[in-house]
């Protein structure tokens, strides 16, 4: 029975039949073609592709940190810190790593002060392998966001600003960007020497992002360098204060102080108000920011004054005391009239400049040639830009002489036709300062005296510094400059404010300029108040306080021995003053 049941399985049709060749040979080159096809992509992954794959091996585990930079520190004249950096952390997260637990997330949303869906737009939307949740947190707040042990979210070590001088200092010194780029001030002109180099590190990171090897060479940071400015912070800060209230006392919108060192030409104050908190930048407006000391430009009305006396004294034109004839307290030249605030009658020289004469000036400079007057100006720096390596900095504007018709010349020798900053003011009188000697700007700290330019004869500034010392008398247009053991001298102004093409009946600038001691000036202060509108708007009633107390405070700073010892009577009646 086996053996039939054998013979009737072999005799199946099935199994007789014999199998096709082409059905093997399809077989074998089917597999053939299967290990063809894995050799060639183990060609090109290991070969030919191998750049891009490695590439993205090292975009999944290797990375590129790097060291920053420390940023170089900024002092004061004395040494105290005006900026430095502080290490702060910052969050930054792999998106594909990060573990999607929404009760983490939401409790790392709310450390970061970020709606939920904000953080996970940042983890969707952004690069894979990197992205910023937020720089320079807390470390408190670093601390918690450790604690959630988040994966694929990170902390890395940055720098972070601080001022200490806040809003007193923050026009000189500036602030920089979350990146450590300055942005303005001395921040911004000093950047390259301030922000040094950043390093970097190539590490290998394992899938929980621990560091496992380090992988090429080490480049270290190269740190920044420190700044010493010639900024006196406590001269500085007391300026800002004086020109603060006197802003808010004469409701006015804005205002100026710059103290120069005449012997050195430093700069110890340049401040500012409106201000702001250079490490609290929300909401800020371009008001804030401007540097107004610099970047604005006016009319400087009656403080150009001196200048026209001063050339015509050395012209020999005139001595201190030839008397001019002011009367009626009109003069027409082309069709406009040019008046006094009050009619004198006859003045001296030097009461010209004491009583602020319009008529008296003008007739001085209508005697000379426009040339004489432009060169003036011009040596003393108007219609230049000041040399200082400091952003938004302007040269005003004066225009060629060839170009003025005679009321023109009558309107610039009291100061309307021109324009220039309060810095470019503050530096031009230097040379009644410095015995005719125009002197160099610094911001940065600097030994010794500096050499200025002459520009007129010593004695001919001095016959005006003492002009300008009968300005701040009794009888003058601001007595309210003098101050408590020092003489002083200096020269006020009150310009209308320039709206559209012509000017605004109730908008001014009031300013005063001077230098001190008299007999000996060490420093050079100018103040600026614009739009007061409480009721006083001279120069001498708004500007000339703020200059009194500036100059003793800075004195004092300095060492300077007072050079009075009577404390000087103030007048509190009402006194004269042209525009």
């Amino acid at each position: 029975m086996r053996h039939n049941k054998a013979l009737a399985y072999a005799s199946s049709p099935l199994l007789a039949s014999r199998t096709p060749v082409w059905r093997s040979k399809l077989i074998v080159a089917g597999i053939a073609l299967a290990f063809l096809g894995l050799a060639g992509r183990a060609a090109w992954v290991q070969v030919f592709g191998n750049d891009f794959y490695r590439k993205q091996g090292e975009v999944r585990f290797a990375r590129t940190l790097e060291l920053p930079a420390n940023r170089g520190r900024i002092f004061d004249r004395n040494g105290l810190l005006l900026a430095t950096s502080v290490p702060v952390p910052s969050i930054w997260a792999i998106p594909e790593d990060v573990e999607r637990d929404k009760t983490k997330l939401a409790a790392l949303a709310k450390l970061l002060q970020m709606p939920l869906p904000e953080l996970m737009k940042k983890l969707e939307d952004e690069d894979r392998n990197f992205v910023w949740l937020k720089r320079q947190v807390d470390e408190s707040v670093a601390r918690q966001i450790t604690s959630l042990d988040i994966k694929g979210v990170y902390q890395r070590k940055e720098y972070r600003r601080q001022y200490p001088e806040g809003e007193a200092a923050a026009h000189v010194v500036g602030f920089t960007s979350v990146e450590d780029h300055g942005q303005e001030g001395v921040e911004l002109a000093f950047d390259k020497d301030l922000a040094g180099r950043a390093g970097s590190r190539r590490v290998i990171k394992d899938r929980l992002g621990r560091i496992v090897e380090d992988v090429g060479e080490q480049v270290p940071p190269v740190d920044g360098k420190d700044l010493q400015l010639s900024i006196d912070s406590k001269v500085q800060f007391f300026a800002y204060q004086k020109l603060r209230d006197a802003v808010l006392e004469n409701k006015a919108k804005a205002g100026s102080v710059v103290v120069l060192d005449v012997q050195s030409g430093e700069v110890l104050a340049l401040a500012n108000y409106p201000s702001y908190t250079p490490g609290n930048r929300q909401n800020l407006s371009g008001a804030q920011l401007r540097n107004r000391a610099l970047t604005d430009t006016f009319e400087p009305g009656s403080t150009m004054k001196p200048f026209i006396a001063a050339l015509a004294l050395e012209k020999g034109m005139v001595q201190p005391q030839t008397p001019i004839q002011t009367a009626p307290g009109r003069l027409t030249i082309g069709g406009s009239t040019i008046s006094d605030a009050h009619p004198h009658g006859v003045l001296t020289v030097a009461q010209i400049i004491q009583k602020s004469s319009n008529v008296g000036t003008v007739k001085l400079a209508m005697q000379m040639q426009p040339r004489e007057m432009w060169e003036m100006y011009s040596q003393v720096g108007f219609g230049q830009r000041p040399q200082l390596p400091f952003p938004g900095t302007v040269s005003g504007k004066l225009r060629a002489h060839k170009t003025w018709r005679p009321i023109e010349q009558a309107t610039m020798s009291y100061g309307y036709g021109l324009s220039a900053s309060l810095f470019q003011l503050a530096r031009a009188y230097s040379v009644f300062a410095r015995d005719g000697e125009l002197v160099p700007v610094t911001l940065l700290k600097s030994d010794g005296q500096a050499a200025g330019l002459r520009v007129l004869q010593a004695g001919t500034a001095q016959e005006v510094r003492q002009m300008l010392h009968m300005a701040t008398q009794s009888g003058g247009t601001a007595p309210k400059a003098q101050t408590m053991g020092y003489s002083v001298g200096g020269k006020t102004g009150t310009a209308h404010k320039q709206e559209g093409k012509g000017y605004a009946d109730k908008k001014y600038r009031g300013f005063f300029v001077g230098l001190a001691p008299v007999e000996k000036p060490r420093i050079v202060v100018a103040v600026m108040i614009d739009e007061p509108s409480a009721g006083r708007y001279f120069g001498g009633d708004v500007a000339a306080p703020v200059f009194s107390a500036t100059v003793q405070q800075s004195l004092r700073m300095l060492g300077v021995q007072p050079d009075m010892n009577v404390k000087p009577q103030i007048v509190v009646r009402a006194v004269e003053e042209s525009f």
